[in-house]
C-alpha cells in the first residue's frame, strides 16, 4: 500500500469507492440551467437515486435553504424514500455535482517502525476522528462556466459538518483544481486520468502552466499516489472536456474497466481504441499488469442537436450496491451484467438517466462517498 504527504504533514492514502462509507453526498437539484427544457423529470430522477441508496447507506442531502428542503421531502416521500436514513445539510451552491466541488477524503495512515510499509491508522478514542481527513482542491466550473463561487465554499462547509480535518491542496504555493471526476483510483496508490483534461492548455486549462510531472507531485503530496496512468481523449459530448469517470474506472485493486465502441464510423471510436493501446503497457504500483474488461458503449444519444456524454461508466459504488445508468438501449443489459460479474458482492441497480444526461453528467458525476471512519 502506497502513501504521501498530506498538507497537514503525515502520511495519508486514498481509498477506493468500494470501500465502506459513512455515508453518500448529493446535492437536490435546483439549477433549472443544467437541464434547460428538461427539469421537470429531474427530481424525480434523483428520488430513485435516493431511494436506492437509503437501504445500504445514510445520505447526506445538500438543500439550499428550509423551502428547498421542503420541497425536497415531499418529492421524496411520495417516492417512498425512508427519511429517517437523509440528513439535510443547508449550504447555497451554484450546481451541485458533488464528485467534483466536494473535498477529497484521505485516510490516515502510519509507517511500520524499521519498514516502508503504510497502513491505515488505528487511532486512540480521542483521536479516531483524525483517521479521515479533507482536501480541497481548486473548483473554477470546470473552467467554463462563471457561476461556481458558492460551489468552491463547499468543502470547508462539509469538513465542518462532518467534523474532519480539512487542508487545502497547493502546489508551488499555487491551488491546485482539480475536479474529483477528472480522476480514479485503485485505494493502493494507483491513480488514472486524462491529459484531455489536465494537461491541454488551449481548452478549459484548469493549472496554466502545469506539467505532467507537477500534476504527479501534487497527486502524491496531497492523496498519497505514487504512480499515474495517463489516457488520451475522453468521450464525446462530454463538457469536461475529459473527466476519465466516463471513459475508464476501477472495479478492484487490479481491474480496470474501459469504455469501447465498436462501430468505426463513431467519433468515439479513434480515440476509445488509442486508449485500448495505452493500457497494454501500463503498470500498476506493484509492477503489475492491471486487466482490461471492455464496457459497451450505448448508441449515440442527442437532444436539440447536442450529442451528450452517455456512458455506463458513469456508476456510482456504494455499500452492498452498484449504481449504473441506463439509456433504454439494447447495450443496457450487457453492461449491467458486466458490471454484476466484476461487482460479485453488490447487488447491480440500473437507474434510467436518459433525461439525467442532459445535464452532461449522471450517476457517478452527481454522488460523492465519504469514507467510514
Amino acid at each position: 500500500m502506497s502513501g504521501g504527504r498530506s498538507v497537514e504533514g503525515g502520511e495519508v492514502r486514498f481509498p477506493a469507492e468500494w470501500e465502506p462509507h459513512r455515508a453518500t453526498l448529493l446535492a437536490w437539484p435546483h439549477n433549472e440551467e443544467d437541464w434547460p427544457g428538461k427539469f421537470g423529470p429531474i427530481p424525480w430522477v434523483f428520488a430513485e437515486i435516493v431511494r436506492r441508496i437509503t437501504p445500504v447507506e445514510e445520505v447526506l442531502l445538500l438543500v439550499q435553504d428550509k423551502a428547498h428542503e421542503s420541497e425536497a421531502c415531499e418529492v421524496l416521500r411520495r417516492a417512498h424514500v425512508a427519511l429517517e436514513r437523509v440528513t439535510f445539510l443547508r449550504a447555497p451552491s451554484d450546481r451541485g455535482w458533488m464528485r467534483d466541488c466536494a473535498p477529497a477524503f484521505v485516510r490516515s495512515v502510519e509507517t511500520a517502525p524499521g519498514t516502508n510499509e503504510h497502513r491505515q491508522a488505528r487511532p486512540s478514542t480521542d483521536e479516531r476522528e483524525k483517521a479521515v481527513r479533507s482536501v480541497q482542491f481548486g473548483f473554477n466550473g470546470w473552467a467554463k462556466y462563471d457561476n461556481w463561487q458558492r460551489d468552491a465554499a463547499l468543502p470547508r462547509f462539509l469538513a465542518q459538518e462532518l467534523n474532519v480535518p480539512l487542508g487545502v491542496a497547493e502546489h508551488h504555493g499555487r491551488p491546485v483544481v482539480l475536479e474529483g471526476g477528472a480522476i480514479d483510483i485503485n485505494g493502493q496508490g494507483t491513480l488514472i486520468t486524462t491529459e484531455e483534461c489536465l494537461l491541454d492548455e488551449k481548452t478549459q486549462a484548469r493549472n496554466p502552466g502545469f506539467s505532467r510531472q507537477d500534476y504527479e507531485a501534487a497527486f502524491r503530496e496531497h492523496l498519497g499516489i505514487s504512480n499515474v496512468i495517463w489516457l488520451g481523449q475522453g468521450i464525446a459530448g462530454d463538457d469536461t472536456h475529459g473527466h476519465v469517470d466516463d471513459l475508464c474506472r476501477f472495479v478492484n485493486a487490479k481491474t480496470l474497466l474501459l469504455c469501447q465502441e465498436d462501430r468505426p464510423h463513431d467519433e468515439n471510436y479513434p480515440a476509445l481504441m488509442e486508449n485500448f493501446e495505452r493500457l497494454q503497457t501500463v503498470r500498476l504500483e506493484d509492477g503489475g499488469r492491471p486487466e482490461v474488461i471492455a464496457l459497451p458503449m450505448p448508441e449515440p444519444l442527442y437532444f436539440e442537436g447536442t450529442r451528450l456524454p452517455a456512458s455506463y461508466a458513469n456508476f456510482y459504488i456504494c455499500n452492498g450496491r452498484v449504481l449504473a445508468p441506463t439509456f433504454n438501449d439494447p447495450h443496457d443489459r450487457l453492461a449491467l451484467g458486466i458490471l454484476a460479474e466484476c461487482f460479485p458482492d453488490r447487488e447491480v441497480v440500473g437507474i434510467h438517466a436518459v433525461d439525467l444526461v442532459w445535464g452532461f453528467g449522471t450517476l457517478h458525476c452527481l454522488t460523492h462517498e465519504v469514507p467510514e471512519e
